[in-house]
């Protein structure tokens, strides 16, 4: 069975993963050999191994170009953040974390809940089609998103500017008011983002094992393990069952 999975996601004999280098949760170092390390890459580096195969770690900078690279038949599988318009041409398993979005803002901001943000008039810096980008571009219906390269963008629009809030990852948001005075978090969060593990469609055999395997290492206390091993345990969630 594992040698038929095998042959449909990585027909080449190693397990191309891509990666997205921006999620500094996901991908939280280097190791000795230079490789992506964090809970990620180690999902994939696990799931390579059930199927008895090499692993080749694929790095895109952002979400986005993750996402792209499947028309493309870049990648095997991809550890990416699971969402409606990207399931068009992927499919996902369930989430094995979760990290809470929500907003940053002045000190001095009106804004004291997440539902607050979307007035009229209102602009809020984003990473450009990360999943939270997609999410607000659905959900919001008053205020704007202005959109930059990676949260370093993001929060650069949001200073030069003088915008009304950032979205982001809660974690990261929170390490950005611990380097900057005068920001704050909001109370709540817009969305919960599901970090899953995506394969292109077509490939229902490999799409069943990796939903499956994703359970598996929920329950089996894998994923727990790597979220301690990589010192992210409060900040990363382990994902319910599906």
């Amino acid at each position: 069975m594992a040698d038929d999975i095998a042959s449909q996601i990585a027909p080449s004999g190693t397990l191309r993963v891509g990666l997205n280098m921006a999620n500094a949760l996901l991908i939280t170092g280097r190791t000795p050999d230079g490789e992506p390390d964090g809970v990620a890459p180690d999902m994939g580096r696990e799931i390579a191994k059930t199927l008895g195969v090499g692993v080749a770690l694929i790095q895109y900078p952002a979400p986005g170009a993750v996402a792209d690279a499947c028309a493309e038949g870049a990648w095997d599988i991809a550890m990416i953040g699971a969402d409606p318009s990207r399931a068009e041409a992927i499919d996902f398993t369930a989430a094995y974390v979760e990290i809470e979005s929500t907003y940053l803002v002045p000190k001095s901001s009106p804004f004291r809940r997440v539902e607050d943000v979307d007035r009229t008039g209102a602009r809020v810096a984003v990473s450009e089609r990360s999943a939270y980008d997609l999410y607000l571009t659905r959900s919001l219906k008053h205020a704007e998103l202005c959109r930059a390269k990676g949260l370093p963008g993001a929060m650069e629009r949001f200073e030069k500017e003088g915008l009304d809030a950032v979205a982001g990852l809660r974690p990261v948001l929170l390490d950005e008011v611990e380097k900057r005075p005068g920001l704050r978090i909001l109370d709540g969060s817009f969305t919960t983002i599901q970090q899953a593990i995506g394969v292109a469609k077509g490939k229902e055999a490999g799409a069943g094992f990796l939903r499956d395997f994703v359970e598996k290492a929920k329950s089996g206390g894998l994923v727990a393990r790597l979220v301690e091993r990589h010192g992210v345990v409060g900040r990363l969630s382990v994902a319910p069952p599906a």
